[in-house]
């Protein structure tokens, strides 16, 4: 009754994906093959052309200033905090201040 039942084992077997090896290509001269050209960081994903530069350029752009917004938004917040409680405070001491002269008057 306490004893713990295990589902049985799954029957999928996960294919293996195995990238093709990559052709070598040859020179003009003789049969020795020249190593393949090796891909940027993206693996071929992305191909090398000034647009796809310009556009990576203003993608960082884009989010340096998306990140400074929020920056400056946060202490701007602070900010405005800060000057608020500033201004609470000096109206607090005037009622408290005010207080105290009146009951040492009566």
């Amino acid at each position: 009754m306490f004893k713990p039942k295990y589902p049985s084992p799954d029957t999928y077997i996960p294919a293996t994906i195995r990238p093709a090896p990559a052709p070598a290509e040859y020179s003009e001269r003789g049969s020795a093959p020249v190593p393949a050209r090796s891909t940027g960081a993206f693996g071929g994903l992305v191909q090398s052309s000034p647009g796809t530069a310009l556009a990576l350029a203003a993608g960082g752009v884009a989010g340096v200033l998306a990140l400074a917004s929020v920056a400056v938004s946060l202490l701007l917040a602070v900010a405005v905090t800060a000057v608020a409680l500033s201004i609470s405070a000096v109206v607090m001491l005037f009622l408290v201040r005010a207080l105290r002269q009146e009951f040492k008057s009566r």
